[in-house]
């Protein structure tokens, strides 16, 4: 009799094991990328819903009797009626090294014909950022390969810089030389062999943007041989809103992986004035209530809990963020602007006089700051460029009143002279990252004012051209700047030497 019971009970045990708990719902209505949904009572927050035809969505309005998802894939094939099940997931995306070179979708899946990717790993796209114990503080330097950037308003690894400026002020032109520069270091310090060298990974969300554009930038990293070492995350203006709003966050999963396993990363959002707007026409259709210029209540916690998931972590690696902000006629004090400031951990603002008067990069030192500082910069450029961001802020002063009078004492004038030399100086063509060693010996011969018998419009030929004297003649002498990271005074005594040498064969 026992026997029978023990049987009985196996068997009832082996049922409720293997039951299944699925909620079940209905669209009640379907339209701009987001559907409305009865019947999902036991649905979660962020959780992924399957649709009918292989689309997905995210539950993000859970009100007592619908449920709002926005629908990522094609909404064409919904329609009203269609059956809806919960998943228990939530929503991930492929990560790993297998992603470098490919350019995906706000999904992770490929959408350059490449086959698919090779990656058997997943991160949920929505994370917790790491907590301030877990945090370490920058000073680790990730070059821009931009002279007016590496020597006054450094960028560390595990921080977060904002570009900001108008439309056609070169934003993605600066973001897109930074992932340049990290791929040239990258080959160096492979090449190198050194077992310290940490190489960086780039992610770029191209949000918002053009097909023309995302394909030109792609042309930009192939030809400069970055691809291999970028990621590419594509969420293109035609897309619906609900794949621009995933984007970022997807790649900032991508951007994690590397820095939770001991590697550095680098992710561009562009940009995240799209991202708002996106997010904004979703909310609208959801009929969240709007707060000021229409964006809803939550759209400064929308960023800061993407930002803030970038960081140097201890004993692991690190993941730096360098989102973009279109302003319009460079007003810095909007709604999104002014966000995503108080978030990030400085700014490059793009100046667009600066930009029409031909100084590009057009970056205002008045109105750029990096609250990391000369923490994460490397001892030689501290050395060569610790001086010029108060010079040149010094410089556009003068420059600006000197224009109401024309008597001008001779120390002005020497200021004024100065400071146009600089300016010339700075200027570098799109994507043509500088070395650091190069930038170093650039600078140094500024400071030793080798540049000073020469006419002002020639100074950015003549920095061109010692920089290629270097190059070819005096090669060990830019290594050893690169591996001692400071100018002793052996390298000064040479610097001099190879700067004279230089100054009498051009005057030749």
């Amino acid at each position: 009799m026992s026997s029978v019971l023990e049987q009985i009970e196996s068997q009832i045990a082996n049922l409720t094991n293997k039951a299944v708990k699925q909620n079940t719902g209905s669209i009640r209505t379907v339209a701009d990328g987001v559907a409305k949904i009865d019947g999902l009572s036991d649905v979660m927050y962020n959780e992924m819903v399957q649709f009918p035809g292989g689309a997905i969505g995210i539950a993000l309005n859970l009100e007592a009797d619908e449920v709002g998802c926005v629908v990522l894939g094609d909404v064409s094939e919904l329609k009203e009626g269609d059956e809806v099940l919960t998943t228990g997931k939530l929503l991930s995306v492929p990560v790993g090294k297998g992603l470098l070179g490919r350019v995906v979708d706000a999904l992770g899946n490929p959408v350059d014909g490449k086959g698919p990717v090779d990656s058997k790993e997943t991160y949920p796209v929505e994370r917790i950022a790491p907590g301030i114990i877990a945090r370490k503080s920058v000073d680790q330097p990730l070059l821009t390969g931009i002279q007016a950037i590496d020597s006054m308003i450094p960028i560390g690894r595990g921080q977060r810089e904002l570009i900001i400026g108008d439309r056609g002020t070169g934003k993605t032109t600066i973001a897109i030389d930074t992932i340049i520069n990290q791929a040239k270091i990258n080959k160096v310090g492979i090449a190198s062999g050194d077992p310290k060298f940490r190489p960086v990974y780039s992610i770029y969300v191209a949000v918002g943007q053009k097909n023309s554009n995302i394909v030109r930038t792609v042309a930009a990293l192939e030809a400069a041989g970055a691809l291999e070492f970028t990621i590419i995350v594509a969420a293109p203006a035609a897309d619906n809103p609900a794949n621009q709003y995933i984007a970022p966050y997807a790649g900032a999963a991508m951007g994690e992986w590397f820095m939770e396993n001991d590697m550095d990363a680098l992710i561009v959002y562009d940009d995240l004035s799209k991202h708002a707007v996106a997010y904004r026409q979703i909310s609208l259709i959801l009929k969240r209530p709007s707060g000021r210029e229409a964006y809803p209540g939550d759209v400064f916690y929308l960023h800061s809990r993407l930002l803030e998931r970038s960081a140097r972590l201890n004993g692991k690696g690190s993941l730096t963020a360098l989102p973009i902000i279109e302003t319009l006629a460079g007003d810095v004090s909007a709604y999104i602007p002014t966000n995503v400031i108080s978030i990030t951990d400085g700014q490059i603002f793009l100046e667009t006089d600066l930009f029409n008067q031909g100084i590009r990069p057009a970056v205002s030192v008045g109105l750029s700051v990096s609250r990391v500082g000369s923490a994460a910069q490397i001892k030689a450029t501290k050395q060569v460029g610790g001086k010029l961001k108060g010079e040149l802020a010094q410089f556009r002063e003068l420059a600006a009143f000197a224009q109401f009078g024309s008597d001008l004492d001779a120390k002005t004038k020497a200021q004024l002279d100065r400071g146009n030399r600089i300016v010339e100086l700075f200027k570098q063509p799109a994507f043509s990252p500088i070395p650091i060693e190069q930038q170093v010996v650039t600078l140094w011969a500024l400071q030793k004012d080798y540049y000073a018998k020469i006419d002002t419009a020639k100074v950015t030929a003549a920095a061109v051209s010692l920089r290629e004297f270097f190059a070819t003649r005096k090669d060990e002498l830019l290594t050893q700047i690169r591996t001692e990271a400071k100018l002793t005074d052996d390298i000064e005594a040479k610097l001099k030497t190879a700067c004279d040498e230089w100054a009498a064969s051009s005057a030749a």
